[in-house]
C-alpha cells in the first residue's frame, strides 16, 4: 500500500506523491515564542516529526522547515491587537529579541527533550524582512493588495478562491459585516501584509511605505518559499490556522506567483482541556517543563517526556486530545510496559545460545510489521501503529517463558522494536525509565515531585503544607523559586 495522507484542500485522503521524485519538501508552522512550550505545541510537533520520520524510512530526502515566529503574529491572532512578543518584552522589561531568543532555546530544549528532530532549516521572521517587503511590492504591482495610510493590505475581491481551504465563502462573510472594524480596509475580509507602526511601536523597519512590521501570514508564504520554491509538497499546521492563516497564505502565494503554493495540506487537531482549547490567551495550558520537572496542580507527579510523547501517539493526529492526569499516567504505564520489554531483549540477546531464529517468531513479527505499515500508509494512523508494539510486548513475555531461546530470536524482536518504536514512532528506551538513571537523573525526579506536591497544596491554599515542603528543601540547600504564572524552579544554595 502506497502512503495515503488526508488533504485538507480536497478533504479527502489522496495518495501522496511528491512533486520531485525521491524528495518531499515540508513547511510546519513553527511558534510564536512568547512563552514556553505547552502540550499543546506538543502534540503539533510530534505528529509532524512522525510524519518526517516515516517519509524518511521510505527513502525519501526530506527538507522539513519550521519557522521560528519573532514579530508580527498580533494579540487577536489576525490584524488587531499587540504583538506578542512586543507585549511580552514589556511585561518582563527586555527587549523583544532577548524574550525571542530566551523562548526559542527553550522551545527546543522542550523539542530534544521529546525526541523531535531538529528541522533543518528554522528561518526566523525577522531575518526575513527584505523579502518580505519584496512580496508586497510585487502584489501591488499585480493589483492584489493596495496601500493606506503606510500599511498595505490584500484585496480578497480580487482573489475569488479565497476560502477554499477553510470551506469559507466571502460574499457570506462580507455581507454578514455590519461594522466596519478597520476603516482602512476596502472589505473586512482584507488582510494585512504589512502594518504600519505606531511611534511607540518596538519592533519597525523601513519599507517603501514607512515605519512598519511584517504581517504574521505574509512571513509563512516568504519563508517557505524561499526555502523550498513556489510550490511545496507538505504544508502542516494546526486545525485552528485554517482560518485566516493558511488561507491568506494561498492568496498571498499564489497571486505572487501563479503557481500553486500547497500540494497537500495538513492540519492536526487540538489539545483539550474539560473539552475546551488549551492555549495561551485561555490561560488554561500546562507547559511541557512543567510536566517534566517544575509540577502543575493539575499533575499528581512529573512525567518523563516519552510519556507525553505516548499519549500523543494514542491518538489520531486529527483527532483531539482531552488532557488528564490520568490519560498521562496511563501513558507512562504503557511506555513503561514497552521500555521494560526492549529491556529484557537486550538482556537475553546476551546472554542466549546461538542458533537461528525460531521461524514461527519470524512470521508473527512479519505480520505485526505489515499491520504497523498498513496503519502508518492509512494517514499515519499511529494509534494502532502503537498497538503494535504492545503486541510485540506480548511476543516478548511469551518468549521469556521459554527455555533455549536463540539470540537470533530475541534479536529479532529487539530489530523490531528499533525499527518501528524508535525510528518511525520516535520513541526513547532508556534504562533510567525504570530506575536505572544517574543520581543527578533520581535527585531531578524527586525534587520534582515535591514540587508537584507543593503545587497542589498551593492550589488548596494549604500553605502551611506548602511552607514546610519548601523549608524542608532549603535545610538540604535545594532553594525554591517561584516565577510568575505558577512555574517553581529549584537550585543548590
Amino acid at each position: 500500500m502506497a502512503l495515503r495522507l488526508y488533504n485538507t484542500l480536497g478533504r479527502k485522503i489522496e495518495e501522496f506523491k511528491p512533486l520531485r521524485e525521491g524528495q518531499v519538501g515540508i513547511y510546519v508552522c513553527g511558534p510564536t515564542v512568547y512563552g514556553h512550550a505547552h502540550l499543546g505545541h506538543a502534540k503539533s510537533y510530534v505528529s509532524f516529526d512522525v510524519l518526517i520520520r516515516y517519509l524518511r524510512f521510505l527513502g525519501y530526502a526530506v527538507t522539513h522547515v519550521q519557522n521560528i515566529t519573532d514579530v508580527g503574529h498580533l494579540t487577536d491572532d489576525a490584524d488587531a491587537g499587540e504583538d506578542k512578543i512586543g507585549r511580552q518584552a514589556q511585561r518582563e522589561r527586555k527587549h523583544p529579541m532577548a524574550i525571542a531568543e530566551f523562548y526559542t532555546r527553550s522551545f527546543f530544549e522542550d523539542m530534544d527533550a521529546l525526541n523531535c528532530l531538529r528541522p533543518d532549516i528554522s528561518p526566523r521572521a525577522t531575518g526575513h524582512i527584505p523579502e518580505q517587503i519584496e512580496l508586497v511590492q510585487t502584489l501591488l504591482e499585480k493589483g492584489y493588495a493596495y496601500e493606506v495610510n503606510g500599511s498595505v493590505y490584500f484585496d480578497v475581491s480580487r482573489w475569488p478562491s479565497y476560502g477554499r481551504l477553510s470551506g469559507r465563502n466571502v460574499e457570506e462573510m462580507l455581507a454578514g459585516a455590519r461594522v466596519e472594524v478597520n476603516p482602512e480596509k476596502r472589505h473586512p475580509a482584507d488582510f494585512a501584509l504589512w502594518k504600519r507602526a505606531e511611534p511607540g511601536h518596538i519592533m519597525q523597519w523601513n519599507s517603501p511605505w514607512g515605519r512598519g512590521y511584517p504581517g504574521w501570514h505574509l512571513e509563512c508564504s516568504v519563508m517557505s518559499m524561499k526555502y523550498l520554491g513556489p510550490t511545496i509538497d507538505i504544508h502542516g499546521g494546526g486545525i485552528e490556522n485554517q482560518f485566516p492563516h493558511h488561507e491568506c497564505e494561498i492568496a498571498q502565494s499564489e497571486a505572487a506567483n501563479g503557481q500553486p503554493f500547497v500540494r497537500y495540506w495538513l492540519h492536526h487537531n487540538m489539545v483539550t482541556v474539560d473539552g475546551q482549547k488549551m492555549g495561551k490567551s485561555l490561560n488554561n495550558f500546562i507547559t511541557l517543563k512543567q510536566i517534566f520537572k517544575e509540577g502543575h496542580p493539575r499533575l499528581s507527579r512529573t512525567y518523563p517526556p516519552m510519556a507525553v510523547r505516548c499519549l500523543i501517539l494514542q491518538s489520531h493526529y486529527r483527532s483531539p486530545i482531552d488532557f488528564s492526569d490520568a490519560a498521562l499516567s496511563a501513558a507512562l504505564s504503557g511506555y513503561e510496559k514497552i521500555t521494560d520489554a526492549v529491556l529484557t531483549v537486550r538482556k537475553q540477546s546476551a546472554k542466549a545460545p546461538a542458533g537461528p531464529a525460531d521461524a514461527d517468531l519470524l512470521e508473527q513479527i512479519r505480520r505485526l510489521e505489515k499491520k504497523f505499515f498498513e496503519a502508518m500508509d492509512d494517514d499515519l494512523n499511529t494509534s494502532i501503529a502503537l498497538s503494535v508494539l504492545f503486541e510485540l510486548v506480548r511476543a516478548v513475555n511469551a518468549l521469556a517463558e521459554k527455555t533455549n531461546v536463540s539470540a537470533a530470536s530475541w534479536q529479532a524482536l529487539g530489530d523490531a522494536f528499533v525499527r518501528l518504536g524508535e525510528q518511525i514512532l520516535g520513541l526513547r528506551f532508556e534504562e533510567s525509565v525504570s530506575g536505572g538513571g544517574t543520581d543527578e537523573e533520581l535527585l531531578d525526579f524527586l525534587i520534582g515531585q515535591l514540587i508537584a506536591q507543593r503545587a497542589q497544596a498551593r492550589a488548596r491554599k494549604d500553605f502551611a503544607e506548602s511552607d514546610r515542603i519548601r523549608d524542608q528543601l532549603a535545610r538540604f540547600g535545594i532553594i525554591l523559586e517561584d516565577k510568575p504564572g505558577g512555574i517553581t524552579t529549584w537550585r543548590r544554595q
